[in-house]
């Protein structure tokens, strides 16, 4: 039995897809350590994995709450002031996660790609480890933007142009990060290196996303793509109701959107199409009162996978997770994107033809429009049909275990399609 250690943001999107390979780790017999600051252990739902608190100084109570507050709202000054809330907790992690991997006699560490500290320390410790992406890659490839950028793909030089410099203004916005990175990585005698890309394992990097969704790249032999890390889904729906039914949640952190929920139902009720929305507690009762009296069905939570079986469109903000259950249900998506990645993905579903994507300023009317052709549009339900039989080939999550359990115990490069 091996002891593992996951590094990884405190947001819960990351962390449950991250606490399901946990979980198949433990029942292929070893342990599980997730280290971060203390308020990230309510993340977790499995009392068999272990949670070690860091950084008590820095990120005393009430840290987290300030940096879903900045996730939730990333706009405008809010941007700056998350950048340098990601970069100080790097810092942080990148000080005391030395003494607490060498206290925990740690073997291995699994680490998400959206925190390079992961990376740094083990390397500096000489540990091996593994990298996961729970959202779109950031491995680099200058023929195609970001992930975090918007644009479509596009191979002309007009379009080269364009993710060129929008990556250097990128660059720009992430300088505090990159800072960090660089001190630190120059305080453990590692080369070189100011972004997360440049953080990435070289034995193992395990991508949630399907190369049928992605734009056509360069990825390096030892990543592997194998779909969503879930322990179940529901099975995808072949009956849909008569009177369709649109799901509509923009995740655990845009809940609190309320105009946009208003625009959603109001472009519902010009199609008379049924509504369900999951506003994950981001709404009050008032304001899921106003929505119910424009035809909606409102909850909190609701079980996605299952819902989509019985949806005949999702509107979402883009999120991978909601995506890639939706791709598994075969339900037509119109993605309304807000921040981080998400312009990414949906830019992504439109290559791809299972979806289109709407501005967050678009009117009752012009959601009302895409709707109706989503609906009205078999294609997109038959590309996201298309698309199941290499989401069912990709492995998941037992892949994934398999992988990373191979690449910390031999400590040496798993190649895709040789686990």
């Amino acid at each position: 039995m091996s002891h593992f250690a996951v590094i990884a943001p405190p947001l819960y999107s990351h962390v449950r897809a991250l606490e399901a390979l946990a979980q198949q780790l433990i029942a292929r017999g070893h342990r599980i350590t997730f280290i971060q600051q203390a308020e990230a252990r309510t993340l977790l739902s499995d009392a068999r994995i272990g949670f070690l608190a860091v950084g008590e100084q820095s990120h005393p109570t009430g840290s987290l709450a300030r940096t879903l507050r900045l996730t939730a709202r990333p706009s405008g000054l809010g941007i700056f002031r998350l950048i340098d809330d990601l970069a100080n907790t790097t810092d942080m992690l990148c000080r005391e996660l030395p003494a607490a991997l060498q206290k925990s006699g740690v073997d291995g560490l699994i680490v998400d790609q959206m925190e390079a500290a992961g990376g740094l320390v083990a390397e500096a410790l000489g540990l091996p480890f593994v990298s996961v992406a729970c959202a779109l890659p950031v491995n680099r490839d200058e023929q195609i933007p970001l992930p975090v950028m918007p644009f479509n793909y596009g191979t002309s030089a007009r379009s080269q142009k364009l993710y060129a410099s929008s990556t250097r203004v990128y660059d720009w916005l992430m300088r505090r990060q990159g800072e960090v990175i660089a001190r630190h990585a120059r305080a453990f005698g590692l080369s070189e290196r100011r972004a997360l890309h440049e953080c990435l394992s070289p034995l193992a990097q395990i991508s949630q996303t399907l190369p049928a969704f992605d734009f056509p790249r360069q990825l390096p032999a030892c990543f592997h793509a194998v779909g969503p890390l879930r322990n179940a889904a529901a099975s995808p729906g072949s009956e849909k109701g008569n009177r369709p039914l649109v799901f509509a949640s923009l995740g655990t952190l845009q809940g609190h959107r309320y105009r946009l929920f208003l625009n959603i139902a109001r472009a519902c009720r010009r199609l008379d199409v049924r509504l369900l929305i999951a506003h994950c507690g981001g709404l009050n009762a008032a304001q899921a009162a106003k929505l119910a009296s424009y035809g909606a069905e409102v909850t909190d939570f609701a079980d996605q996978s299952a819902v989509l079986c019985q949806a005949q469109a999702v509107i979402t903000h883009g999120g991978l997770n909601t995506v890639m259950d939706a791709i598994a249900s075969a339900t037509p998506i119109l993605a309304i994107p807000l921040a981080f990645d998400q312009p990414g993905v949906a830019a992504r579903v439109v290559y791809s033809g299972i979806g289109r994507r709407a501005s967050r300023f678009a009117g009752s009317g012009t959601l009302a429009q895409h709707l109706k052709a989503l609906l009205s549009d078999n294609g997109y339900r038959q590309r996201l049909i298309a698309m199941q039989p290499q989401l069912r080939q990709a492995g998941g999550v037992a892949l994934a275990a398999q992988i990373v359990e191979q690449a910390l115990s031999a400590k040496r490069p798993v190649l895709a399609g040789a686990a």
